[in-house]
């Protein structure tokens, strides 16, 4: 899954919704579905590029991702927002600090980080303990553009529902999650993409989450070259919903590995 230098590789380790699909108890044709694209973690991708790995938030699923898809490091965690199917795996990241022999970059905004503090205590009171626990270094971000390994990384401002949410911008790649409007100060860096990854979680309204044709909006106003839709629930099956989007629209899945070029 390795980048080549000036390039960088994004790994979708999930497309799914905070139930995942198949979800649980439930009997409709997608849930049911052999096609392996309909087989959905909770939302989350990783980034390489300079040798190094970025992971975008912690699912709850990120154990069985990390084995799944061969990740053998993890440079820097960014988180979108602290719902708990973004933030729950947290825990599985001590694997990468006994290979790493450290801690790891954490970047979330200044309530994200105020909420992992308060659900994963254990991990920032200090206290002694006889059992391992995650070392991370939280970093708040400001909204501000910032350096990470040689890459300029552009944090977007989301609306989610009444609360809030980050996408992040690498190079001529976004990565947007979880989002039920984009500000316009936000569109305006999202301008000149080669790859966007666009939250359509279903074709029926939500108070939080994009629709298809809201995201398909969005693809007509930034004009990508290419798009991906995630957090998708099981209303959508793949098959069927991509035969209705233009040929530059794409659904994401499951280990699709998608390379970008790094501006020099």
């Amino acid at each position: 899954m390795a980048g080549a230098n000036g390039s960088l590789t994004l790994t979708v380790l999930g497309s799914g919704t905070s139930v995942g699909v198949p979800m649980i108890g439930c009997q409709c044709s997608v849930c049911l579905s052999n096609d392996a694209r309909d087989k959905r973690l909770r939302p989350s991708v990783y980034i390489q590029y300079h040798g190094r790995g970025v992971l975008i938030d912690t699912t709850p699923d990120f154990r069985q991702q990390a084995l799944r898809f061969g990740i053998e490091r993890v440079d820097a965690i960014l988180y979108t927002h602290s719902h708990a199917d973004h933030i729950l795996g947290l825990d599985d990241v001590r694997p990468f600090n006994f290979r790493q022999r450290g801690s790891i970059p954490t970047y979330a905004s200044d309530e994200d980080l105020a909420t992992l503090q308060r659900v994963f205590t254990y991990v920032f009171d200090g206290r002694q303990s006889q059992s391992s626990r995650p070392r991370i270094e939280a970093r708040p971000m400001n909204g501000r553009s910032f350096d990470l390994f040689g890459l300029e990384v552009t944090p977007i401002h989301l609306n989610h529902g009444d609360g809030a949410s980050y996408g992040f911008r690498f190079g001529n790649l976004a990565y947007l999650t979880d989002h039920s409007a984009i500000p316009q100060e936000s569109l305006a860096k999202l301008r000149g993409l080669d790859v966007l990854f666009l939250d359509a979680l279903r074709h029926k309204p939500h108070p939080t989450h994009t629709t298809v044709d809201g995201a398909l909006e969005h693809v007509r106003n930034l004009q990508p070259r290419r798009t991906f839709f995630t957090h998708m629930g099981h209303d959508l099956g793949h098959e069927e919903t991509e035969t209705r989007l233009p040929q530059d629209v794409r659904l994401a899945f499951d280990g699709l590995a998608i390379s970008s070029e790094i501006p020099a």
